[in-house]
């Protein structure tokens, strides 16, 4: 089956209210975001991997990128394994991260 990862199945899969303004945004990040296409698919799957950790895939509303954040901050196992995932899906599919610091959050800036 393919899955093809329209900006409407993005709103609907992280969880967000379709409206004028998700859809800009998520139009908007999809457009910063170096190669989006490349592991826009494999998004879907990273968020659902994340769910038991407390953790999951957001838009950002700072800046124009997806963001994975971690609610178990202070789960020393669940952060081991967020990370870990997290540097998972980063080597897999060749996306670079930018890690914020001293935060369980990280940017998706795209295809290195």
């Amino acid at each position: 089956m393919h899955l093809e990862v329209t900006p409407e199945v993005l709103i609907s899969q992280l969880g967000y209210s379709r409206n004028e303004q998700t859809q800009k945004q998520i139009e908007a990040i999809i457009d910063n975001t170096k190669g989006f296409e490349k592991f826009a698919k494999h998004i879907i799957s990273l968020n659902d991997a994340l769910k038991h950790m407390n953790a999951f895939v957001a838009m950002s509303n700072s800046d124009k990128y997806l963001k994975i954040k971690c609610g178990n901050a202070d789960a020393t196992e669940i952060l081991k394994e967020f990370h870990a995932e997290v540097e998972h899906f980063s080597k897999k599919y060749h996306v670079e991260m930018k890690k914020l610091p001293n935060k369980e959050v990280y940017y998706i800036i795209g295809v290195n």
